[in-house]
């Protein structure tokens, strides 16, 4: 009997050599690594991450991993999900271009509480979340755009890569990670709508990053779950709506996806609209540059955007985080009053601004945007053009945005995004700079207590 796709992918997973990495790859997932803990320390204030970090300290259980910007520890499922909830909160970890997953949040969420377990090094722990990255970047590959269309969440793939990050350091054998990635098939859930509109989005991020880690537990306990799941009729991907599923394993090593997919929020909020905030400051400009640009003469506003497809486009007057993280004309408005968009955006009192408000009611969505040119849309970006009172128009088009795969990831740019973020955590100064230089010797660490042990706060258990 051929393998099934769950043994196929356990043996990629560990079988696949360290050498057989490039450089690339490892340095993007030491930025993952940086862009997570930012993003958490952003989040960790968040009343959803405190209510998630409540209970699971109420709870308590063997203290085997950290909990950042605390000075408390907890068991692994525990540690991993109230982290992983922190991070996702703020809207401003990293996406997959392909289906806007958020794989990085989970695979260090994963990866650090393991290794901080098990003593595993820096240079184990980047190697183990490129492979976790690549294996989920697969599955939510074949399983774009169709999940998205029957309600599914990005959950449903990010926890594999938890499973194959924390098995490769627990040293799973092909069997037992075999097992662990059909228990996470069988386990995870997450529904779309809900994570567009609430908090759930944060929630779903807690549960991929526990259910891989029980999924670990289990399966390296012995536990033995039907390894047909994903592959199988009426399994995960038949469920799902799965495409092009021998893709997944198909010329496996010719390029690796957290290189030419994964990519860093440089500015807060849905990933879709980053490349479409981009556009529309850089439209402002070109007005600006030509004589200057007054607000008041600009009669009107389009947006033509590859993701108009998916038919995701939020309120248009946001007065909350959640809803200015989906809404692309509260982008765009925001993006041409203020040069571009921001961290800043995300405060209640930049949503309610007259004149992003006076912006807002001027835009339309292109009637007609351009076909896609493959099926996934967030890849594409997007133009805006303004129209002034005159008749000038300006339009601007960015088909990917700062800080992804396409563009290049500067480390500039993360490190700057890092120390922005990082003082909502409670870390002073010189903690933060500890923090970051741990970071950056992640690669040559013999162990991760240096950076946990830089993450931790005394006293600070809830906001």
């Amino acid at each position: 009997m051929p393998p099934t796709l769950c043994e196929r992918l356990a043996a990629l997973a560990i079988d696949t050599p360290a050498g057989a990495l490039p450089a690339l790859a490892i340095e993007r997932a030491q930025m993952v690594v940086a862009s997570t803990l930012a993003s958490a320390a952003a989040g960790y204030g968040i009343d959803s991450a405190r209510v998630i970090r409540d209970l699971e300290l109420a709870d308590g259980g063997t203290p085997s991993a950290s909990v950042w910007f605390s000075d408390r520890r907890l068991p692994l499922r525990a540690a991993a999900r109230v982290n992983a909830v922190a991070s996702d909160a703020a809207a401003s970890d990293d996406s997959d271009l392909r289906s806007i997953a958020h794989i990085g949040t989970v695979i260090t969420a994963v990866a650090l509480a393991v290794a901080e377990a098990e003593g595993s090094g820096g240079q184990a722990v980047l190697q183990a979340m490129v492979l976790g990255y690549e294996v989920a970047g697969r599955i939510d590959e074949s399983l774009t755009p169709n999940r998205m269309r029957r309600g599914f969440h990005g959950s449903v793939s990010t926890v594999f890569g938890g499973v194959v990050a924390g098995g490769r350091l627990f040293g799973l054998d092909r069997n037992r990670m075999a097992h662990a990635l059909a228990l996470a098939a069988t386990s995870i859930g997450g529904l779309a709508m809900a994570a567009d509109t609430s908090c759930a989005r944060e929630y779903h991020a807690g549960l991929s990053a526990s259910t891989a880690v029980n999924a670990l537990l289990a399966a390296r306990a012995g536990f033995e779950a039907e390894l047909q799941v994903l592959d199988s009729p009426r399994g995960f991907l038949q469920a799902m709506g799965a495409q092009e599923v021998e893709a997944i394993t198909a010329d496996w090593g010719a390029s690796w996806d957290i290189t030419t997919d994964m990519a860093i929020k440089l500015m807060p909020g849905a990933h879709p609209f980053h490349a479409t905030a981009e556009a529309a400051a850089d439209a402002a400009a070109l007005a600006r540059a030509e004589g200057g640009l007054r607000l008041e003469d600009i009669a009107g506003i389009e947006i033509s955007a590859a993701v108009q497809w998916t038919h995701f486009q939020g309120d248009p007057h946001p007065r909350n985080l959640v809803d200015a993280a989906h809404s692309i004309v509260y982008f765009v408005a925001a993006a041409i009053v203020d040069g571009g968009f921001g961290w800043q955006h995300m405060d209640e009192t930049r949503m309610a601004d007259p004149a992003i408000a006076a912006l807002q009611d001027k835009i339309v969505m292109d009637p007609s945007p351009p076909a896609l040119p493959d099926r996934f849309p967030h890849r594409h970006g997007g133009a805006v053009t303004l129209t002034l009172a005159d008749g000038r128009r300006y339009r601007a088009e960015c088909k990917a945005p700062r800080g992804s795969g396409p563009r290049g990831v500067l480390w500039s740019d993360v490190q700057d995004k890092f120390r922005h973020l990082m003082p909502a955590s409670g870390l002073d100064e010189t903690a933060i700079a500890e923090c970051l230089d741990c970071v950056m010797q992640l690669p040559s660490a013999p162990r991760v207590d240096r950076l946990v042990d830089a993450t931790r706060v005394a006293g600070a258990v809830s906001a």
